[in-house]
């Protein structure tokens, strides 16, 4: 048959120049992507020799990803290799957020060996759509911060307060919003910030409280890391001096109340967790410093 039409190709000598299985290249006949040029006479399908080069163009656009139907239109002229370039980065982008989504999940499940319940809320916490991760966000700041008696700067600053996860998260970002989302929902954590917000936020026209220094300041954890660092420990007359640095002549029962508060509500996980999902700096974890403090104001009470 070849040797009276040398100028075409059986689907066998296309496979063999092409490198292709036969079944692949009758699937793209089959679908048009790769039509004979003609028919034997006994009804077999022939390929021109400019055949090969649309095989590999097939083939290439195939292994980009675009499905046979793009690369029809492409081919028919319908669309450019372009257009249906730029659909499909959006569509790889949208999949691999995806992706990175399903492994941050993975990885949380893994670490925390949950059960199959934990791992459906998970996944259902990590793949919210950014209205609805606003909404739970929103919901804990209007139960936690709504009725606080603040003055107008610091109302502004809750009320633009914001919590997103952009749009290409890391997966510690995913799971620091699974950790979050699971920690703002939860009654008793929101009740317990509640506390600790209402000791240590200045209210307007009056002293401000002397617990706010602790959860408003940093100059608190970094003095006690300094001490720390000293080897001072939290009983005896060096820590005695550390309290007097931080606090003065201030009510020593109102700052401890205000930090086992902030402490029972774990306001530094929050304030990590925060921090995380915003892709910021996170200061060193500050719980040992605040454990150090209460036990330095608890022996000060006691000496």
């Amino acid at each position: 048959m070849e040797d009276e039409r040398p100028d075409v190709l059986t689907i066998g000598r296309l496979a063999q120049r092409t490198g292709l299985p036969v079944r692949t290249l009758r699937f793209w006949s089959d679908e048009g992507a790769v039509p004979p040029v003609a028919r034997s006479a006994g009804g077999y399908r022939l390929y021109g020799a400019e055949s090969v080069a649309r095989v590999e163009l097939v083939r290439t656009l195939r292994e980009l990803g675009l499905g046979l139907d793009d690369v029809c239109r492409v081919l028919s002229g319908r669309t450019t290799v372009a257009e249906v370039a730029d659909a499909h980065v959006a569509a790889l982008d949208a999949q691999i957020r995806s992706l990175k989504v399903s492994r941050a999940v993975l990885s949380t499940v893994s670490k925390r060996g949950s059960t199959a319940e934990e791992t459906a809320l998970m996944n259902r916490l990590a793949r919210l759509s950014a209205a609805e991760r606003k909404q739970i966000i929103d919901e804990f700041k209007e139960e936690v911060f709504g009725s606080l008696d603040v003055g107008p700067h610091l109302r502004d600053r809750l009320r633009t307060f914001s919590i997103e996860l952009p749009d290409d998260p890391t997966p510690d970002q995913v799971d620091a919003w699974i950790e979050l989302a699971e920690l703002v929902r939860d009654p008793g954590f929101r009740a317990r910030m509640r506390t600790m917000l209402e000791l240590s936020t200045p209210v307007p026209g009056q002293s401000r409280p002397p617990g706010a220094s602790i959860w408003w300041g940093k100059q608190v954890v970094q003095t006690v890391a300094e001490a720390r660092e000293r080897g001072i420990g939290p009983e005896g007359p060096a820590a005695a001096e550390v309290l007097s640095k931080l606090f003065g002549d201030a009510d020593r029962a109102a700052v401890l109340l205000c930090l086992e508060a902030g402490i029972e509500a774990g306001a530094e996980r929050y304030r990590r967790l925060v921090a995380r999902v915003r892709g910021q700096y996170a200061f060193p974890d500050a719980t040992e410093e605040l454990e150090w403090l209460t036990r330095a104001l608890h022996a000060a009470d006691q000496a």
